[in-house]
């Protein structure tokens, strides 16, 4: 009965080990897009960092810039308020307080905005996708959608990495029930110190030879 429940998980975690070959696949395949983008650039003077699109993957650009995806993106950010808990803040708070990516995308201009100037031609496009009314802000600059991009690609790193901790798991677990599976073998199998242990009903194949080769020694001695 033991053999056969050892039998048993050990072919349970060989299934486990198994299964889980195509979600590790698709957290190494993530980590393998993700892991030369984005990042983000320092700021001068800031604590924050700000992200742009071009910095990011071809096959990560192409998620945010067809427009229906983008929309149904851009509600779920207004919906997170991201935006709202920055509202409040003083330009000091700006120099000395941090933002998350889609907060320094989305919730404000780029720092090299200069409004000031007479024109602003030359300046980065997202400087005039900016809006001050709430629900515009600049959740339409590409700015936005590359914070965006750094949030995803975040989210995906922890999940490499809970993916390698889960393998290592699984491939310890199916290492001891396999350790345990040939040990019950060895024990019900093997004779040692010249001992054959055999059952009643089918004697190993060697206890023929073992009675034969004893007979003959008594014969001879």
């Amino acid at each position: 009965m033991s053999r056969f429940s050892n039998t048993v998980i050990g072919l349970l975690n060989l299934l486990t080990l198994l299964a889980s070959i195509p979600v590790l696949g698709a957290g190494l395949w993530m980590a393998r897009v993700t892991s030369k983008s984005g990042g983000g650039f320092e700021v001068p003077g800031r604590v924050y960092k700000e992200y742009r699109l071009d910095h990011y993957s071809p096959w990560m650009r192409n998620r945010v810039m067809n427009p229906r995806d983008w929309e149904t993106i851009r509600s779920c950010i207004l919906s997170s308020k991201s935006c709202s808990k920055v509202t409040s803040w003083t330009p000091l708070d700006y120099l000395q307080r941090d933002l998350s990516p889609i907060q320094s995308g989305c919730c404000k201009p780029p720092s090299s905005c200069n409004y000031a100037m007479a024109t602003t031609s030359g300046q980065d496009q997202d400087c005039f996708r900016w809006n001050n009314a709430q629900p515009l802000l600049c959740y339409e600059c590409d700015s936005c959608k590359a914070g965006l991009l750094e949030e995803v690609k975040r989210s995906w790193n922890k999940i490499v990495v809970l993916n390698i901790v889960v393998l290592l798991f699984l491939i310890a677990l199916f290492s001891a029930a396999w350790c345990a599976y040939q040990n019950v073998q060895r024990t019900e199998t093997d004779h040692p110190y010249g001992e054959n242990r055999i059952t009643k009903a089918r004697p190993r194949w060697d206890y023929y030879w073992w009675r034969w080769w004893n007979e003959r020694k008594e014969q001879i001695y």
